[in-house]
């Protein structure tokens, strides 16, 4: 027998052409998402890393490998071929092959670095990214392609490849229909070849007449099928009214988010996605597309008197990275009902001065427990967690501690104008620099890299252009700049490259993009310039009918903003975006009255906090995200959901919605020494069960408070007998299901070990 005849498949030439047409709508599906950086060429290569796939796995059984066999040897060849066609995206003109080794293979170890050593909230490698999903597809399509030639089970590669494919279509707002059709046709006559060639062998073995006959009748049959079927299916995706999918997402999008928190640091930008929910966390990534939807977030009950219009903060950023915002070590403390949030904290401000005012804050989408409050709340009708960086607490967020449903805040704001005691721009520069000194180690630092040639253009544009060298008039100056008619509002980017620039420099290039640019940009060049600047992240004001109680906050106001700190007087906001989408104007200039007393601001420190007070969020929950949210979301829950789709969608799924059955304090506690032993963090000998989860809590620091809950509960009810509440029994499950998922990141930390008590 000759060579050509031992590659011969006896299924047919056909069959190779189906699998091959399968894999590379795959393929093509997700290059047309624009997952890396959002540049459509980048994910190009996916093509021809699906035909060597296919490829592997055909090949395999064809010359008598193992399933094993040709698994490994394929996975020698995806190693071997795979980094050099990668790579070829940073050579466009062609470069030697260990510098196409050597491209691929420093963008691995650096963005590694940025992450896991370094604890940068992003890195601006890309060309992992592109490795990974490279190999995905390679993977996927080798497994196809042995599950038709080896296994003989081309149900499982329809499977496999369709749910990636459907997965990313489900994601993306780009209309890939035509591909859906193309692998269905290929799919449904992949099906219909395969069981024609099981008849024929059936017919064979049971010397049933000429095998051929059969064919023409199960082919003309079933392209007959097709053909009607896609007809009927365009006919139907054209004419159908209903929604009977509508609700497939209920219930998923906080799993979805939640999930997403474990690993967005990892995951490209770029890319157009749905909008699945909102989540503001410690982390953000920014990314080239800002869309949200017009599903109301919150509605916020106020006084109908109260015109003021109200930025609702949720969360502030004190580190600004590369591409992304990030917090410092942080400390969380229990806030009692009604308790004084910020007793005690740098941010505590008096009343003097101010403008209090109370609201009830409905939610309706936005299921995250942070609490909105415009500027200052001084305190909730809920139990609260209070989460400051620095020693002397700054405010970092402010969420609910258990439980959901409406919670009214009352709230401190600045007042502007030029009466006595009230804000403007002459009070602000008699404030000075006099700097408390966490307040320059927090808010000062500026990223290595940050600022290029054409963001210090800038700078210096802006310091020529202030009216004098005092915060105020930089700030001010700043903001006029890039409110100016020179930088264009845009919710969609990616038709820029800015490819190994960070946030500002792309920014000061293209002066093109959305609020997240804008308040990057506005804050480090602020603090490069020495004046302390934090970066905000909530929403806009929404709107409300005249002398209506209710204000109505929809997803699409979801925003970004700034916050310069100001001696004696705290933090001023100021939002630099231009559009019209700015609601924040220019301070009065007003003069300087040396009778007018600047408004106190507390000096207190945090009180110490025994055990599971510390928390250093490493990981972050994503950005703002909105799954297509604020900048960068989207692109993250897109991309995580093609990461659950390879190990399993729907059983991962499963497992972090948790238990079905009851909760208990012990079963609740077993689950985390559990899993937690399964990686190398169980509990030592001599621990108690406080000692055990204040140890781990200091490796997982954003799963801190659910340790908190799980061991208050296992000691109360086991050592303490004391009988657990409903309440207390859905919080500890609520803690046990996060848990599920928020330990699996110890696969990620295993050079670190609880340490000692």
């Amino acid at each position: 027998m000759n060579r050509r005849s031992v590659f011969q498949p006896i299924e047919g030439w056909l069959t190779l052409g189906l699998v091959g047409l399968m894999c590379i709508t795959m393929a093509l599906a997700l290059d047309d998402a624009r997952w890396v950086l959002g540049r459509d060429q980048y994910l190009d290569c996916l093509m021809y890393v699906a035909i060597g796939g296919v490829l592997a796995g055909f090949i395999g059984p064809k010359v008598g490998w193992g399933r094993w066999t040709t698994y490994l040897i394929g996975s020698i060849f995806a190693a071997l071929i795979v980094p050099i066609v990668v790579a070829q995206v940073a050579f466009p003109n062609g470069a030697s092959i260990h510098d196409l080794y050597d491209a691929t293979a420093g963008s691995v170890v650096t963005a590694y670095m940025d992450i896991a050593i370094r604890n940068l909230p992003t890195t601006a490698q890309y060309l992992h990214h592109i490795l990974i999903f490279a190999l995905l597809v390679w993977a996927t399509s080798m497994f196809a392609s042995y599950a038709v030639f080896g296994h003989r089970r081309p149900l499982s590669a329809v499977v496999v490849v369709g749910v990636i494919l459907v997965g990313n279509m489900g994601v993306t707002d780009n209309d890939e229909l035509p591909l859906l059709i193309t692998f269905s046709v290929a799919a449904l006559l992949l099906l219909i070849r395969s069981h024609v060639f099981d008849e024929q062998s059936e017919w064979l073995r049971r010397r049933i007449g000429d095998p051929s006959t059969i064919s023409s009748i199960y082919l003309r049959g079933g392209t007959a099928f097709i053909a009607v079927a896609v007809v009927a299916s365009l006919l139907l995706t054209q004419t159908a009214s209903s929604k009977p999918l509508a609700g497939a997402w209920n219930g998923l999008e906080d799993g979805l988010i939640g999930l997403s928190r474990a690993v967005s640091r990892f995951l490209p930008t770029g890319g157009s996605s749905r909008a699945i929910g909102l989540a503001f966390g410690p982390n953000a990534q920014i990314g080239q597309v800002w869309t949200t939807d017009q599903s109301t977030a919150v509605t916020i009950q106020r006084n109908p008197t109260d015109n003021g219009k109200y930025y609702w903060r949720a969360f502030t950023y004190d580190k600004i990275g590369f591409q992304g915002w990030d917090t410092s070590t942080s400390t969380s403390v229990a806030i009692a009902p009604d308790a004084r949030v910020l007793d005690r904290t740098a941010d505590d401000v008096s009343a003097q001065g101010r403008h209090s005012f109370t609201f009830t804050v409905n939610p309706v989408e936005f299921r995250e427990p942070t609490i909105l409050s415009p500027e200052t709340p001084i305190d909730v009708d809920k139990a609260t967690r209070l989460t400051t960086v620095g020693t002397a607490g700054y405010f970092s967020t402010l969420d609910r501690d258990g439980g959901n449903g409406p919670y009214t805040v009352t709230a401190l704001t600045l007042v502007d104008g030029t009466s006595k005691g009230q804000l403007n721009v002459a009070d602000l520069k008699a404030a000075g620099r006099d700097y408390p000194a966490e307040i320059t180690q927090l808010y000062l630092d500026v990223a290595p890299g940050s600022i290029g040639p054409n963001a210090q253009k800038l700078e210096d544009t802006i310091v020529a252009k202030a009216r004098s060298s005092d915060p105020i008039d930089l700030a001010d100056a700043l903001r006029d700049e890039l409110k100016s008619q020179t930088y264009k509002y845009a919710t969609d980017i990616r038709k820029y490259d800015c490819t190994g620039l960070s946030t500002v420099e792309c920014f000061a290039t293209i002066k093109t993009g959305f609020c997240q640019y804008y308040a990057a940009t506005m804050a480090v060049i602020l603090r490069d310039l020495k004046v302390p600047t934090r970066i905000v992240q909530g929403f806009l004001p929404g709107s409300r009918d005249a002398n209506s109680a209710t204000e109505q906050v929809p997803f699409s106001n979801a925003h970004a903003w700034v916050e310069v700190y100001f001696p004696t007087y705290g933090w001023v906001p100021f939002d630099p975006t231009g559009n019209n989408v700015s609601q924040i104007g220019p301070l009065p200039l007003g003069s300087a009255d040396p009778n007018v007393t600047p408004r106190p601001i507390s000096s207190g420190l945090l009180p110490t906090i025994p055990q599971l007070a510390s928390r250093d969020p490493l990981i972050n929950r994503p950005a703002i995200g909105t799954t297509g949210g604020p900048g960068s979301f989207g692109p993250l829950v897109a991309a995580l959901f093609l990461l659950l789709l390879i190990v399993g969608g729907a059983a991962f799924i499963t497992w972090q919605r948790g238990p079905r059955g009851g909760t208990s304090a012990d079963g609740a506690y077993g689950t985390v020494t559990r899993i937690a032993s399964r990686f190398g963090f169980g509990p030592r000998p001599a621990q108690t069960v406080y000692e055990y989860a204040s140890s781990l809590g200091d490796v997982l620091p954003t799963v801190r408070p659910e340790l908190e809950t799980v061991a208050q509960a296992k000691v109360e009810s086991i050592y303490a007998r004391q009988i657990l509440g409903q309440e207390r029994l859905d919080g500890l499950r609520a803690a046990q299901r996060r848990l599920r998922v928020g330990l699996l990141r110890l696969a990620l930390r295993r050079k670190e070990r609880p340490r000692r008590r």
